[in-house]
């Protein structure tokens, strides 16, 4: 009895694989399911790019030449088409100097009276201008207004060695270190002594990304690169040595003419949780609407 049974059970263990199969469909799924899961050689070669080098011209016709909607029922003399460049693709001639150099002839440097009025109403008017150091050119595309009797404006405290930029006259900066680290760019509005800045929040390069990625130590073209107001600072280069600089003097860093925008978002300034409740509140956050270019938190803008 003992030899029958195990004549038995040898029969079950030599029995044929396709008999197995056959009773245990399982096994060819394990089969086809192994076969997906090992990858395979690539047999097609992988393609080279074809792309032309990235130049400060070109990406300035392919990125940023509807960073801000010009508004057609503005002043013709003032407005320009959607980019100043050329934007065709036989572009291989195109000399970039010659091309900046037009633009820098076509949008100066702004005068000293553009900057005597409340900082609320230069806020949204500095939207779009550029912002110009060296071979860096930024477009502004987000600023917050701070005010006098502002509860959140560095003046509040009056006159310091620190703060004393803010009480001198419209177009000249006003740099400051947040949390020891960050180097923010204000732009000083209304008469001298008023105590008003603008802050400058967020920017787009048009001119001198490669500057601008070797300042930041970022290699990008996306928006993290400039959305937020330390990464302006950072970008241009400047310090709080910078203080007090004359925008509308000619060298250094200055403050060019540039395209009014078509469309403006507005929203409650950020992280001053510190400030009264009406200041907390206040819409004195301006954005470009319809780019990319804007610095978190995106969901409190609204258009104007």
């Amino acid at each position: 009895m003992l030899f029958l049974q195990s004549k038995v059970f040898s029969r079950c263990l030599i029995r044929p694989t396709s008999s197995l199969q056959s009773k245990f469909p399982f096994s060819s799924s394990i089969n086809s399911m192994k076969d997906t899961l090992i990858p395979k050689k690539l047999t097609k070669p992988i393609k080279k790019s074809t792309q032309k080098t990235t130049t400060a011209t070109s990406i300035i016709k392919r990125k940023f030449k509807t960073i801000a909607k010009v508004n057609p029922r503005a002043n013709p003399s003032s407005t320009i088409p959607e980019s100043d460049f050329r934007d065709d693709d036989d572009d291989n001639d195109l000399n970039p100097s010659s091309s900046l150099s037009t633009f820098f002839e076509k949008w100066p440097i702004l005068s000293p009276d553009f900057y005597q009025i409340d900082a609320l109403d230069l806020a949204p008017l500095l939207l779009g201008k550029y912002l110009r150091r060296d071979d860096v050119v930024l477009q502004i595309t987000e600023v917050e207004a701070y005010r006098p009797n502002d509860s959140a404006c560095h003046g509040r405290f009056g006159m310091t060695a620190r703060t004393a930029p803010v009480f001198g006259p419209g177009g000249h900066a006003y740099v400051y270190l947040c949390y020891g680290l960050h180097t923010m760019l204000n732009i000083v509005a209304d008469r001298e002594g008023a105590g008003a800045a603008v802050l400058i929040r967020s920017c787009a390069p048009i001119s001198g990304l490669k500057t601008i990625q070797q300042r930041r130590g970022i290699v990008t073209e996306k928006p993290v690169l400039l959305t937020g107001p330390g990464k302006v600072g950072q970008a241009l280069g400047i310090s709080t040595d910078w203080s007090n600089h004359s925008l509308y003097t000619p060298g250094g860093l200055e403050l060019l003419e540039g395209p009014r925008p078509e469309h403006v978002l507005v929203g409650p300034r950020v992280g001053i949780d510190y400030a009264l409740p009406e200041h907390v509140n206040a819409l004195w956050r301006f954005a470009i609407a319809g780019t990319p270019w804007i610095s978190a938190p995106k969901i409190t803008l609204r258009p104007r």
